[in-house]
């Protein structure tokens, strides 16, 4: 059951268009695109931030060893030049000559190694080590220009690791005195990408300018537009304001409705684009938030999806290429498996199997979220719809975040996207706080097609994997993204396969 929740805001402000359209609009001259995020920009080093926003200014601002191709998922060279496996734990990286810090200095392997080792270390509790410490031991400085990195243990996707999350920093930008300082580099790290910080105030405005020194044949290309200001803006209706009076020229993210109104104005340009972001809900089939709780029992969790008008939500809400999905991955990935157990939107079988399972009155169900609260609140309603009683509770993500690690979530609507990899691995890890699934199994399964050398093993396994999330509930696969941008007229934005807004493709158009 969808009710409209954004129609009031797109048609204030169509109202308050002929006001609007009388002021002047931003001189293109000055080379400068603005740009404003719903979120707060509080630190911009990647190597401890998640957030799509805070990837969207990694992209500017640093490099790492590798890049993907967002079309395809294959490794491009950026910062390394080459690379050779040694043996299944051992890698060696060449690195490109000549490419510059934004401080003027070269970067050189004693860079790249201080960054993996750095990040990799416990004390650094950064985000990026978390990612890689699955495999990565440590790295070492074979020549100026090479690094040979040892690995745990054998495993596949290091590469895609390097290419997707480990920016690199100069040799002793965290410290050197063996204690490491976490903020040292938040507000503004002396990067190696196409635009260096000038200016930032935390929560309000980045200012960002084309690095000249910019490396050549970067798969980045050449960046076009001079200058880059990112403004925080809580209230989308203040953006899309200040978007048809030509004070912002770029704007994501915007409800459909609202991106097809303003886009009939002449002073907005409506892009659409699709997305590999996937919804999904997490459900504490292991009890660990609520020992012996409702989503314990398969029969519930089956319940719960079977209650979700999936295709409508996507249509009404998301629009563009948005559709329901079947599985633990988006559809167009590869080696996504979509041999598995299917849960089409039916009421009826779900009281049923809620009258099953011994709640035939329902039960009371907090879900949180922390993005896209009317996806979360049309969930929210169908759930009602068959006797559960169930609440929203819209957090920040930081917060979600502590409260799923001390086992407070029972369930919670979430979303994955922004690179290439699944989010299985994040997901049913047996490390993971994510994993409320309790299978220890399944997560054994994980660990071995994480490690797996052998491709078939690994796609038998990979399948195994998807089967079982799906048959037993662990997670409602809810719906993929389609990406709705409003932009100023005169400016260029390229749109991926993938759905990654890359703001350095950006350019004026004549």
């Amino acid at each position: 059951m969808i009710r409209n929740r954004t129609g009031l805001v797109s048609a204030c402000l169509i109202a308050a268009a002929p006001l609007l359209a009388g002021t002047a609009l931003a001189d293109k001259s000055d080379d400068t695109m603005r740009v404003a995020f719903t979120e707060d920009i509080i630190n911009l080093d990647y190597n401890f931030t998640t957030k799509r926003e805070y990837i969207i200014i990694s992209e500017l601002i640093d490099e790492t060893l590798l890049a993907i191709n967002p079309s395809d998922g294959s490794y491009a060279p950026a910062l390394a030049s080459d690379y050779t496996q040694v043996d299944p734990v051992t890698l060696d990286v060449t690195l490109r000559e000549g490419i510059l810090f934004h401080d003027g200095t070269e970067m050189t392997a004693e860079d790249v190694a201080y960054t993996y080792n750095t990040v990799a270390s416990g004390e650094s509790q950064s985000l990026s080590g978390a990612r890689i410490e699955v495999w990565f031991d440590r790295a070492e400085v074979l020549e100026p220009y090479k690094v040979r990195f040892h690995f745990k243990q054998q495993y596949p996707l290091a590469l895609q690791d390097m290419a997707i999350r480990v920016p690199i920093r100069k040799a002793g930008t965290y410290g050197t005195d063996g204690t490491i300082d976490v903020n040292a580099a938040s507000g503004g790290p002396v990067g190696l990408g196409p635009y260096k910080v000038t200016s930032f105030e935390p929560g309000d405005e980045l200012v960002l300018e084309r690095f000249a020194e910019y490396y050549d044949g970067s798969p980045k290309g050449d960046p076009s537009i001079g200058t880059i200001v990112i403004r925080s803006l809580p209230d989308e209706g203040t953006q899309q304001a200040e978007l048809i009076s030509g004070s912002i020229d770029w704007i994501y993210d915007v409800p459909r409705d609202v991106a097809e109104n303003l886009g009939n104005m002449p002073q907005v340009k409506h892009l659409s684009g699709p997305d590999r972001r996937i919804g999904f809900l997490i459900l504490d089939a292991g009890g660990l938030a609520e020992p012996d709780g409702p989503l314990t029992d398969l029969k519930v969790r089956r319940a719960v999806a079977h209650a979700i008008d999936r295709e409508e939500i996507a249509a009404a809400l998301i629009g563009g290429a948005a559709a329901a999905i079947d599985g633990a991955r988006h559809p167009s990935e590869l080696g996504c498996n979509q041999q598995v157990t299917t849960y089409e939107y039916d009421p009826e079988k779900a009281r049923q199997l809620l009258a099953e399972a011994g709640y035939e009155d329902g039960f009371e169900m907090e879900l949180w979220g922390y993005r896209d609260k009317p996806m979360g609140e049309a969930i929210v309603a169908d759930l009602n719809e068959v006797g559960i009683d169930a609440t929203l509770r819209q957090v920040k993500l930081d917060s979600l975040n502590v409260a799923r690690a001390n086992r407070q979530i029972s369930s919670y609507f979430g979303t994955w996207g922004g690179d290439t990899a699944p989010p299985i691995r994040q997901h049913f890890d047996p490390d993971s706080d994510r994993n409320l699934s309790g299978d220890a199994e399944l997560a054994q399964m994980v660990t071995d097609a994480y490690v797996s050398l052998d491709a078939d093993e690994q796609s038998d396994l990979f399948a195994k994997i998807h089967a079982r999330i799906t048959d037993q509930v662990y997670w409602v696969p809810l719906w993929s993204y389609s990406v709705n941008y409003l932009t100023d007229p005169d400016l260029d934005f390229p749109t991926d396969d993938d759905g990654f807004p890359r703001l350095y493709k950006a350019s004026w158009g004549e």
